[in-house]
């Protein structure tokens, strides 16, 4: 591409993202990921707005909460709201959590592991009304969830290419116009310089073309349905984590805990017979300590550690979930027996 012609991709792919968040062209912002999105838009929003005060939840993505640790360093003062059994925080406890020097509220719009929507849209609303920005990491959501900015008074939201079958090294922060923010990196100007450095315009352009894709939530969602019925009603003292209103969490994603094996045994004994899955968030799928959202939602560690986060597309069909549950039924079983924990399972 010459120049001039790589510079209307790049603006075409600007508006084709922008269109799915009801959002203008102008407020997205491209990235190399979710990760560089949501450290953006804390950062610089906070660097802005020259308060030191964060509110967040204790189950966000290690991209958020790694960050708020980050800052408390440099001598921010950050509020963890805790959330339910099912992983919820509500408009209230952000509420009562707003002091005059609170620079920035930011909650996940959905959870990486147990699927929980949060109920973005008033929290969204009480921070519009005491005059304090809100961000939302919606890396999950985009796609999977209706996002409308339009209507949803939110400052500042992540998204990212590859969660939506992508190519993985392209991102976008949408930044309401209007919202001040101090960029983190400083250079050519590329951004309108919210984000020097040169544009990534392969993935760019293949990030656009999947937002243009239509999602089938309605589809995806019946299936993992089916699967986690037949789990339950299959395999004994299995635990289904997260909200139980099919409503009100990712259409994609089931987290089930087997009591009595540990999850990472069944993990790899299922990746054997072709069945991927993970024990948490795929960014932590070497850590094999105890999901900390399953801490926060009071799963006992001996029931966490058997946990398996099962996601769909709405490419998988029912042989694939029929054929699942098979080996999941035979495996458990198979790994109870050898358990001392599982004694006679």
């Amino acid at each position: 591409y010459r120049g001039d012609e790589a510079k209307e991709l790049l603006e075409q792919a600007r508006a084709a993202v922008a269109k799915e968040i009801n959002a203008k062209p102008e407020e997205i912002i491209f990235t190399s990921c979710g990760t560089e999105s949501n450290n953006l838009a804390i950062k610089g929003i906070l660097a802005a707005t020259q308060k030191k005060h964060i509110i967040t939840s204790k189950i966000e993505h290690p991209s958020v909460l790694e960050v708020c640790k980050a800052l408390e360093r440099q001598g921010y003062c950050v509020t963890y709201l805790p959330v339910d059994k099912e992983g919820f925080v509500t408009a209230k406890q952000v509420e009562q959590a707003i002091t005059p020097d609170t620079g920035l509220v930011t909650i996940m719009h959905a959870n990486n592991e147990i699927g929980t929507i949060q109920p973005i849209d008033e929290i969204a609303k009480i921070c519009a009304a005491k005059g304090v920005p809100f961000h939302t990491d919606a890396v999950q959501s985009f796609k999977k969830v209706p996002i409308d900015v339009a209507k949803t008074q939110a400052s500042a939201l992540s998204i990212s290419s590859h969660k939506i079958h992508g190519p993985k090294g392209a991102g976008a922060l949408f930044l309401r116009k209007g919202i001040q923010i101090r960029p983190l990196l400083h250079g050519g100007g590329q951004e309108r310089s919210k984000r020097s450095g040169t544009e990534n315009m392969p993935g760019i352009a293949g990030f656009a073309e999947a937002a243009k894709l239509q999602y089938d939530a309605k589809k995806v969602a019946q299936l993992r349905d089916y699967f986690v019925k037949k789990v339950l009603k299959n395999i004994p003292d299995a635990v289904y984590n997260g909200p139980t209103d099919s409503s009100r969490r990712l259409c994609n994603n089931a987290s089930i805990s087997f009591k009595y094996i540990e999850g990472e045994g069944l993990l790899l004994h299922l990746s054997m017979q072709g069945i991927c899955v993970s024990t948490g968030s795929a960014c932590a799928a070497r850590d094999l300590k105890i999901s900390y959202v399953l801490k926060e939602i009071g799963l006992e560690p001996g029931v966490a550690h058997g946990t398996l986060r099962f996601s769909f597309s709405a490419k998988n069909t029912k042989q694939e979930a029929d054929y699942t549950v098979k080996k999941l039924k035979e495996t458990v079983a198979t790994l109870r027996k050898m358990s001392p924990l599982g004694g006679k399972r």
